[in-house]
């Protein structure tokens, strides 16, 4: 190394041994430099390269030089270092009466350059000295300012960091940077890459962009501030269709692999964590060939470097700057050259020469690509257009700046002190060690220009942000635009303030659009799609029950057991409650058929009684036929309390009064049967079997019967009456009111008895059926048995399969259906007669033989 020591011994005077340490290698000149009491370091990346030589071990290695472009922007750093020193010697407040020096070296943007200078600035250029005791000595500078680049600033804290020499860098931002285990020496006036990456993921969220692609350069800088970006951009789940990494120094083909990745891309979203010469190399690629829009959002290192401007597939770039600020007289200072300053420095020579494209003619032109054209003194640099002389947007020239002053704080803390008439008095020859400017470094506090200095315990300052972006003028020319600021000091919510409106990419005023997939529209959710980020998914409908009723749902909720979704899936309504209603169609002709049923009833009671002294109304029993009218009638309107919506009361009536007007009913057919048995029975020689069914007998018959029945319902609504539910099973859509049974037993029970009578009212009237004369009803009783048996057994599995209302409908249909049945076969042949057939309605008629029956 060009700092390395070699030693040698020889004997003192006094006898003891003497150590003589020599300088190896070939020193490296400062770009500028100055003596003073104490010196302050600066280490700049003026050049982007350094010269590559191929080494042979068999001679010395020649000495490392810089190559490549000169960075302007960067000599404005430095020589705002200059100018920051300058102004402390004259200020009578800070550090009166000492002089500060100062050394500034190019790094040229390389670590073996920056550990060079590293070694240089920590053992001086001395070729040789003596010491009496130990090969140490007084390092040259008390304090460094630099280097711009996180990794050779990594490189220079290595080799200085053990002898406790402070680092205060303008514009390495690494947050590797802040781990004081490893760079306790470290102090910087950026704020960290972690600050940085939490707003840029801040910032893309903001806007809605949930699809990007992400490059860096490949280096601690790129590598360590994108893996705090996309920890952070995960945390606000922002997805990353890719992360590319590239060097200047990379191959080509690196470099086209990274352009054509971000051409191809679906992410029309661009963030770049990359310095600011790896930017110039990927642009210059990406102008090769057409490429589609891309809204460029850019790190600190790039989006305010003027350099880059001129690049137009940038404009409507974005991206978080360090405030801008003022710094009074600066501008003068660094257009105070006069051609004697610049004939003296190699470096502004180059720069002169390049800016104007001429030759001095004084020396040597270190520039490259220059005209043969001589300088003739015509150059006006008040008149430049460069990053050198634009002092519009002072940026990061102010942390240069902030730092040198911070240093001067450090010192004039330890070498002066204030007296009792408020004077100053300061001690220039005071042994100031780098350790003790450490220290005070800590606790530094103060403002400058109206911009806060003060360091955390990690050696960061407050993180605060413009937010630049890239506008383009009426003219055509681009220029920065502040149009927000970030600050991290402030809760999450209200860290980014947007104060004027942002050009976009094809300078465009609408937001652009950068998702994986679009939107899903509430009553739908995300599914994500295989093998794919979570921002690249499908949107799904909800399923049945089911609404999301925000944008971009995760999940769908399930309804209330009483709601249902409405058309779109985005709400739950209430379901429609349906029971079969007096007011719809199938409600109107059920009670039609009722009502008409037991109308038809009460006018053949009427036609019945009109006719009472007839043979044939006589003949069958007339009491029991206007009690099975009677009967009837309530089997018709019982139907009734089938309709309309379900109460307590109303479904305790409706089963009770079916099952005891359909046993009345019955019990009346079955007492006829009976009668009829008996009297064909009664015909027979030495019988008298009549007075043992007489009328009292038939009324017992008709009233036991039926009493069964009414304890039996008494017991249902005693132990387990039916009541009103809501069927939320049947239908997933709506509501059906209706009766639960209860006790399912007490409801079998009144079926089974009613089918029990029907039964045995059916096989005695079919024993009947072929007894002789016009008037026995046996054949009428057997048919009309055999169809009620029929309804009712069919209602069964109708009944039990029937959903909703229609249970309700198939169960009135049987009752009606039956009750048709029976009054059709046993009194409409009657009323026939007797209306229509007059001549038929005698007592000898009644009492004739019919043909078949003679045969038999």
């Amino acid at each position: 190394m060009a700092g390395g020591l070699a030693l040698l011994s020889s004997a003192s005077a006094s006898g003891l041994e003497s150590v003589r340490c020599r300088l190896q290698g070939t020193p490296r000149p400062p770009a500028f430099s100055q003596d003073g009491d104490f010196v302050i370091g600066g280490v700049f990346s003026i050049h982007n390269y350094m010269h590559t030589v191929e080494h042979s071990y068999t001679s010395m290695p020649e000495p490392l030089q810089c190559t490549g472009s000169l960075d302007s922007r960067e000599l404005r750093f430095s020589r705002a270092m200059v100018f920051a020193v300058e102004e402390i010697n004259n200020s009578s407040d800070l550090l009166p009466g000492v002089t500060l020096g100062y050394q500034v070296h190019d790094s040229c943007t390389s670590v073996p350059m920056a550990v060079k200078v590293a070694f240089q600035l920590a053992n001086g250029l001395d070729p040789m000295f003596d010491t009496g005791e130990q090969c140490s000595g007084s390092p040259t500078v008390t304090a460094i300012v630099g280097e711009s680049g996180s990794t050779p600033t990594i490189s220079m804290l290595r080799i200085i960091g053990p002898f406790g020499i402070p680092q205060v860098s303008h514009f390495s931002t690494c947050a590797c940077l802040s781990d004081k285990k490893q760079y306790p020496t470290f102090f910087r006036t950026i704020p960290s890459d972690q600050f940085q990456a939490a707003a840029l993921a801040h910032l893309i969220r903001h806007f809605g962009w949930t699809w990007i692609g992400a490059v860096r350069s490949d280096s601690d800088y790129g590598n360590n501030g994108m893996a705090a970006f996309l920890q952070a951009a995960q945390e606000e789940g922002i997805c990353v269709d890719y992360s590319e990494a590239f060097s200047r120094t990379n191959p080509l083909s690196r470099v086209q692999r990274v352009a054509d990745v971000i051409r191809s891309s679906t992410a029309r979203v661009v963030v770049a964590f990359v310095s600011s010469w790896d930017m110039k190399i990927l642009l210059r690629e990406m102008e090769r060939l057409p490429s589609p829009p891309r809204q460029w959002i850019g790190s600190e290192s790039w989006v305010t470097d003027p350099d880059t401007l001129h690049f137009g597939l940038c404009a409507g770039a974005i991206g978080f700057g360090i405030q801008r600020s003022v710094i009074p007289g600066l501008r003068d200072f660094l257009l105070d050259l006069s051609p004697q300053k610049v004939s003296n420095s190699p470096l502004l020579t180059e720069f002169w020469e390049g800016a104007f494209g001429c030759r001095l003619g004084i020396g040597t032109s270190t520039g490259v690509g220059v005209e043969e054209k001589v300088c003739d003194d015509s150059e006006d640099i008040q008149q430049l257009q460069a990053p050198y002389t634009d002092t519009s947007q002072l940026r990061v020239t102010n942390m240069v700046y902030k730092a040198v002053y911070a240093i001067a704080h450090a010192i004039h803390s330890i070498v002066c002190e204030e007296r009792e008439n408020s004077s100053v008095n300061c001690d220039k020859n005071l042994n100031v060690k780098p350790t003790q400017v450490l220290e005070r470094l800590r606790t530094v506090n103060f403002s400058r220009n109206g911009y806060q200095v003060s360091f955390d315990a990690n050696g960061d300052p407050v993180a605060t942000y413009e937010l630049v972006n890239w506008q383009r003028r009426e003219s055509g020319k681009m220029e920065f635009v502040t149009v927000g600021l970030y600050d991290g000091s402030l809760p999450p919510d209200q860290r980014l303030h947007i104060e004027r409106e942002i050009t976009w990419v094809k300078n465009s005023t609408q937001v652009p659009v950068s998702v994986c997939s679009e939107s899903c529209p509430p009553g739908t959710r995300k599914a994500v799609q295989k093998g794919k980020p979570v921002c690249c998914y499908d949107c799904i409908q909800c399923a049945e029950g089911e609404i999301s009723n925000n944008t971009d749902s995760l999940d769908c909720l399930i309804c209330p057991e009483e709601y249902w979704p409405n058309a779109e899936r985005d709400r739950c309504i209430l379901k429609p409650v349906e029971f079969l209603s007096f007011h719809e169609v199938l409600g109107i002709i059920l009670t039609a058929c009722s009502v008409g049923g037991a109308c038809l009833a009460i006018a053949t009671a009427t036609v019945f009684y009109r006719h009472r002294t007839s043979a044939i109304v006589r003949a069958n029993n007339s009491e029991l036929s206007f009690l099975l009218l009677f009967s009837l009638t309530l089997c018709f309107l019982c139907s009734l309390t089938f309709i309309g919506r379900p109460s307590e009361w109303s479904c305790m009536l409706r089963h009770t009064a079916f099952g005891i007007t359909f046993v009345l009913c019955i019990s009346c057919v079955l007492a006829k049967t009976i009668v009829v048995l008996m009297a064909f029975r009664a015909t027979l020689p030495a019988s008298n079997v009549m007075k043992w069914f007489g009328p009292p007998q038939q009324r017992l018959t008709v009233v036991s019967f039926t009493f069964v029945q009414a304890l039996i319902c008494t017991l249902w609504l005693v132990l387990s009456p039916p009541f009103p539910i809501k069927n939320l099973t049947t239908y997933k859509e709506k509501i059906i009111l209706e009766c639960d049974v209860g006790s399912a037993i007490g409801f079998w029970a009144v079926l089974g008895y009613i089918g029990l009578l029907s039964l045995l009212c059916f096989v005695l009237a079919f024993l009947a059926r072929k007894l002789p004369d016009n008037f026995n009803e046996a054949k009428f009783i057997t048919f009309s048995m055999l169809i009620f048996c029929a309804v009712w057994i069919t209602f069964i599995p109708a009944y039990v399969s029937s959903p909703g209302k229609l249970t309700v409908a198939v169960e009135i249909f049987a009752i009606i259906t039956s009750s048709f049945g029976l009054f059709f076969l046993l009194f409409v042949p009657k009323c026939f007669i007797i209306l229509f057939r007059p001549e038929k309605n005698t007592k000898k008629h009644l009492m004739e033989k019919t043909s078949n029956d003679i045969r038999y």
